[in-house]
């Protein structure tokens, strides 16, 4: 993890910051879908929901390929799963922490204190 990039990181958190950027790697990751299909979910232009597919692949969350006209989008789960293993982290160390606070209460407790 230490091998990521603080810009790296902070890119993909970004864009996923925002719900409707959400809501498009939810339904990419179910099936590939092109941006045009994408656009017709959402109540902005088609330029708009391009551009949250931008900021996803910028992210490297997202990744587009050419099959004709189309461009069709699909999760790059390696990044959604180091966005995972670093929420994982941030997990274990905030448990580490209220163990440590339930352990200073049970000596407390014990003590009477």
């Amino acid at each position: 993890m230490e091998a990521l990039l603080d810009d790296q990181v902070d890119a993909m958190f970004q864009a996923l910051a925002d719900r409707t950027r959400r809501d498009i790697v939810r339904r990419v990751m179910v099936e590939e879908l092109s941006v045009s299909e994408l656009a017709t979910s959402y109540e902005m232009s088609f330029a708009g929901v391009q551009k949250h597919v931008a900021v996803l692949e910028r992210a490297g969350i997202v990744s587009k390929q050419r099959v004709g006209r189309a461009q069709i989008a699909h999760v790059e789960m390696a990044a959604i799963r180091t966005v995972r293993s670093l929420l994982g982290e941030l997990e274990d160390l905030w448990r580490a922490r209220v163990a440590r606070i339930d352990d200073l209460l049970a000596d407390e407790e014990a003590t009477g204190q």
